[in-house]
Formats: C-alpha cells, sequence, structure tokens
C-alpha cells in the first residue's frame, strides 16, 4: 500500500513540476497583403464565409468581442478536423484579433493565437502567430502549424486582394 501511495505521489508531483516549468514556443508568420487593413479586417472578422477561403480555420462561429467564447474548426494539415473553443482577448477592429485556446486545464496545452494588421504604404502587413505553453510541448512540435499558418495568410491575401 505504501508504494502505491509513494507511486501516486511521485506521479502527481512529476506532473506538477512539468506544468510549473512548462516549455514555451512561439510561431510568427507574416505577409504583405495589397489591400487596406479595414478590407483584411472585414475577410479576417466573417467567420461565417471562412468555409469559402480558409484552408486551416474551416469554420468560425461567435461573436468577436472580449470575453465571448468562439467555436473554431481547425483543419490542419496533415491531419484531422478537430474543433475547440478558444476565449477571446482582444478586438481591436483593422489592429489585431487575439484569442486563448486552452486544453483543459492551465498549463497543459495553451495557445495564444493572434492576427496583427499595420497599415504600410496603402497596403496590410499582416503578423499571424500563436504563443504555445504548457506541459505537452514536450511532446508536441508546434512548428507542424506553421505550414498552416502561412497557407492561411495567403488564402486572407488572395481573398482581401479580391475585394479590390
Amino acid at each position: 500500500m505504501r508504494y502505491v501511495l509513494y507511486g501516486a505521489l511521485s506521479i502527481f508531483l512529476v506532473i506538477v513540476v512539468a506544468m510549473v516549468f512548462a516549455p514555451n514556443h512561439r510561431v510568427v508568420t507574416e505577409i504583405s497583403i495589397d489591400a487596406a487593413p479595414a478590407d483584411v479586417w472585414n475577410v479576417l472578422a466573417d467567420g461565417v464565409r471562412y468555409p469559402e477561403w480558409n484552408p486551416f480555420i474551416v469554420r468560425m462561429d461567435g461573436e468577436l468581442t472580449p470575453g465571448a467564447t468562439l467555436q473554431n474548426t481547425l483543419q490542419p494539415e496533415p491531419g484531422r478536423q478537430m474543433v475547440f473553443r478558444p476565449l477571446v482577448l482582444t478586438v481591436e477592429p483593422e489592429r489585431e484579433l487575439r484569442w486563448l485556446g486552452r486544453l483543459f486545464i492551465p498549463r497543459i496545452f495553451d495557445g495564444e493565437h493572434y492576427f496583427l494588421l499595420e497599415e504600410r504604404n496603402g497596403a496590410t502587413h499582416l503578423t499571424h502567430g500563436e504563443n504555445f505553453t504548457g506541459a505537452l510541448l514536450l511532446f508536441i512540435d508546434p512548428e507542424s502549424f506553421r505550414a498552416n499558418f502561412e497557407a492561411m495568410n495567403l488564402a486572407l491575401k488572395e481573398r482581401a486582394e479580391g475585394l479590390r
């Protein structure tokens, strides 16, 4: 009985230490879009139309209001479709959209996803990234999402530029 208790306590301590000292990883992508930030924002904020153009986040339901919860459906390549429900953190039209996705409880696998729009000479510089934290980063490589972010960036560019 004592060994079972020691074993359970050891597992608990390993989990706590992994959560406290969880690794971090940042994935950042950038693209220039030949459209005004208002045009890029209108495409980005219109989740109803995501199935028409977005190869990565194939569906986004919910209100873009800080504190609201979205329901996003991802189609990562390679991989199968998954649904997650992030908390909207920041909504600044034509400037910034940011949400926090979390797997179960904090520090297991958290992702703060963001889109930053900056006007540059009549075009938009888009920075699209995610700050990952959590114990599961010991087993998951967030760099595997980079190609998906870049595919979304190119599709967003094509869609926004096509509206002009």
